[in-house]
């Protein structure tokens, strides 16, 4: 294991086999990150520790509070806690002076998902005013599609340790890995990939490949849109809501990999060669 791994933990455990034995095993770390603008709490997310300062980047980006990397002036770790356990898990980021109307739409956008989740066509609706559709000519080739589950699981060091942690990586058409996060959260993990090269100023990814470790819902390709990448795959299954956003957005979502194959539910025009599927 990694020396001082940030999202890992030893904790003992007794395993049952034939018998009992005393031993001990390696846990996922999950802790609360509250992240403000200025003085104003936007949201509360439980999350890995790590990588804190991408995760809230990549949180602004997606929620169109952002789009340049210069309009973040500073990001820190609250240094005035209140508790102990709020020591390392408040950032407070500093921006330029953010337009009213993206703090208001994220503040309703939060109201709503806190209380019934994203509500169907009508959060698609402000969606697409925030973020146009994808404007990229990428394809890719499926067998390069093939391999990108395997290639993000390697990158992939504290889920190794602990089987408890979703992965994120950003690819570019050949396969070559850009970057790649993990966290407890799927959101969060993606938050902080795309945060990551957002804070490099690599964005827009109009000719890559977000890939996911577990299921792409509509919030996974809400982020994906939001850094213009015309090609999500997810290792399991996609939601309605997903496809739907992902069709209505130029983006090609391709999941369910299994044993090689796998499922194009939007955007098949962006898989080289597939005008010969029967």
């Amino acid at each position: 294991m990694k020396p001082n791994a940030p999202g890992v933990r030893r904790v003992p455990i007794v395993r049952f086999e034939d018998s009992p034995v005393r031993r001990e095993d390696r846990v996922s770390i999950e802790e609360p990150l509250e992240i403000r603008v200025g003085a104003e709490t936007m949201a509360v997310t439980m999350r890995t520790p790590g990588d804190d300062f991408d995760l809230a980047a990549g949180w602004l980006l997606a929620e169109g509070i952002v789009r340049r990397p210069e309009e973040i002036v500073r990001l820190e770790h609250c240094r005035e806690v209140r508790s102990p356990e709020e020591e390392g898990n408040v950032v407070i980021v500093r921006t330029t002076e953010p337009a009213s109307a993206s703090l208001d739409r994220a503040r309703r956008l939060l109201l709503t998902s806190s209380s019934c989740g994203l509500c169907g066509k009508g959060s698609i609706e402000s969606l697409r005013g925030a973020f146009p559709p994808v404007a990229s000519d990428a394809v890719v080739d499926p067998d390069v599609l093939r391999t990108l589950p395997e290639r993000l699981r390697a990158a992939q060091a504290d889920f190794a340790e602990t089987g408890g942690l979703h992965g994120a990586g950003v690819f570019s058409l050949a396969g070559e890995l850009l970057a790649a996060r993990e966290d407890i959260g799927r959101h969060n993990a993606v938050d902080k990939v795309l945060g990551s090269l957002f804070r490099e100023g690599r964005l827009p990814l109009s000719r890559s490949v977000l890939t996911v470790s577990g299921r792409a819902s509509f919030e996974i390709v809400q982020k994906a849109l939001a850094a213009a990448i015309p090609i999500v795959a997810a290792v399991s299954a996609p939601s309605s809501l997903a496809v739907d956003l992902a069709a209505e957005s130029g983006m090609a979502l391709v999941a369910f990999f299994r044993n090689g194959a796998f499922n194009v539910y939007s955007g098949a025009e962006r898989l080289s060669g597939l005008a010969t599927a029967r």
